[in-house]
């Protein structure tokens, strides 16, 4: 039998920041938003999107890798960063209205009026466990769920443009 990936509530994390691995991208389908469709669409071509059953997806590669991934010999990086989509910005978090993974209490986030709930994928290499720092709570994990929320689309603490440059320097 299968066993259910098991998504960890954000108060078990101490802080996030991205490892430039590219496994999100190597590993994981991306649905896309209309929107988001459309421009990929126009930019580069229906041939890098396919659909299925009432969604929009990235189509991958043979080898299973987003198209728009980029891999050098320290790092890997989205040639998508002015058009990013949502769930590529957001990954390797979950922002829920409820609570789909348990532990409620401990993946509750408050945004303004909004309840929130926020999961993180086991899988990512960028996740550090422990107790919340101040930073990851006020900054990245904040900067996370605004862009979840529709509150915010530039990203400044996540997988970002500024990594992208720091990239094209190797």
């Amino acid at each position: 039998m299968k066993r259910k990936l098991e998504f960890v509530p954000w108060r078990y994390v101490a802080d996030w920041k991205c490892t430039q691995c590219g496994d999100c991208c190597r590993y994981y389908s991306v649905v896309l938003h209309f929107h988001e469709w459309l421009m990929i669409v126009k930019n580069f071509g229906a041939e890098h999107t396919a659909s299925g059953l009432n969604k929009l997806f990235i189509r991958r590669k043979d080898d299973g890798s987003c198209p728009f991934l980029q891999s050098g010999p320290y790092a890997s990086f989205c040639s998508l960063q002015k058009m990013k989509p949502r769930a590529c910005q957001i990954w390797p978090f979950k922002v829920l209205m409820r609570p789909q993974y348990g532990l409620a209490n401990d993946a509750f986030f408050q945004l303004g009026e909004n309840r929130l709930f926020v999961y993180a994928d086991p899988m990512c290499r960028g996740l550090r466990y422990g107790a919340p720092t101040y930073e990851f709570v006020n900054s990245t994990l904040r900067e996370f769920v605004e862009i979840a929320a529709g509150l915010r689309s530039y990203q400044l603490k996540t997988t970002s443009s500024v990594q992208y440059s720091l990239f094209r320097q190797f």
